[in-house]
């Protein structure tokens, strides 16, 4: 029992940890929590939906599409909504209720479109072949999605630290002034950001389409203050920490639904997170900024 829920934790979370990923690196090179991303989370989910039901595409073809469908998305919102705040020097509380307008406007436009009823994949697309190992039942799906999820989370990490463009998105998020001196594209960086952000919003929608095999115009709502919890919990823009982070809120909402209850499911996660922070209130890898009068 217990091996069959730990393994269910681990490809939730890991689901999880895709969808702060997105969140923590905005927040951690524009300084924004953008909140426009449980509707890229919600249209990545439909652009697989729709490849798969009316172009005829495989699933796993439709996933990439959806992505960079949802990457095309995040960079919309930058250019039309977070750049003219950034040049304008607005407070940082503007891009927040800028991102929620945004985020309205879609997930209506989005209701408009298809209704406010449950979509689904149609029977067949999602593998239902599953094995044991030892006393886990494990399906093909969960497997894939365990596997994909964790390995855009390790490109993700590669980038960042192994290549040169990782080293420039470093530098601006280390300080965008300095970086433009010393010749960084600081402009194109930040697009860069919110597309490869919103790809990974739109591939965890995808994966948890996939995974509950229901998608409609409000799924991405209760993702946003988990995702908001993830980045906090890990260290705000913290890469490793969106990943722990992720994983920790899957394991302490599928044990508590398996040995306790459903309706306590998200008071006994958001609990533990507040338990955490009380102990570490700058999260598990972030650092304490000292204030100096």
């Amino acid at each position: 029992m217990f091996a069959q829920q730990l393994f269910n934790a681990v490809t939730l979370g890991s689901v999880y940890a895709l969808f702060a990923l997105g969140f923590t690196l905005v927040f951690g090179v524009l300084e924004v929590i953008n909140l426009s991303h449980g509707a890229v989370f919600m249209v990545g989910a439909y652009t697989a939906l729709l490849l798969v039901t009316k172009a005829k595409l495989g699933v796993w073809v439709a996933l990439p599409l959806a992505m960079a469908a949802s990457g095309f998305l995040g960079l919309v919102i930058d250019q039309v909504v977070l750049r003219p705040l950034r040049a304008r020097r607005a407070h940082h509380l503007m891009p927040m209720i800028a991102t929620i307008g945004v985020a309205t406007l879609v997930t209506n436009v989005t209701q408009g479109i298809f209704g406010a009823e449950t979509s689904r994949f149609p029977f067949g697309t999602i593998p239902e072949a599953s094995f044991a190992v030892g006393s886990v039942q494990v399906t093909v799906l969960q497997v894939a999605i365990f596997v994909i999820a964790v390995a855009l989370m390790l490109l993700l990490v590669a980038l960042l630290q192994r290549t040169r463009l990782g080293k420039a998105v470093r530098a601006v998020a280390e300080n965008p002034q300095t970086s433009y001196l010393l010749g960084i594209n600081v402009e194109g960086v930040f697009r860069l950001v919110s597309f490869a952000a919103a790809a990974l919003g739109g591939g965890a929608g995808v994966l948890i389409g996939l995974s509950f095999n229901a998608i409609f115009p409000f799924m991405g709502q209760p993702l946003l203050p988990k995702g908001v919890a993830v980045i906090i919990l890990g260290g705000m823009g913290d890469v490793r920490g969106a990943m722990v982070g992720g994983l920790f809120l899957g394991l302490a909402e599928v044990m508590s639904v398996a040995y306790l209850s459903s309706d306590y499911r998200d008071a006994i996660a958001f609990g533990l997170l507040f338990l955490i922070l009380l102990v570490r209130p700058s999260g598990l890898f972030g650092r304490v900024v000292e204030r100096k009068a």
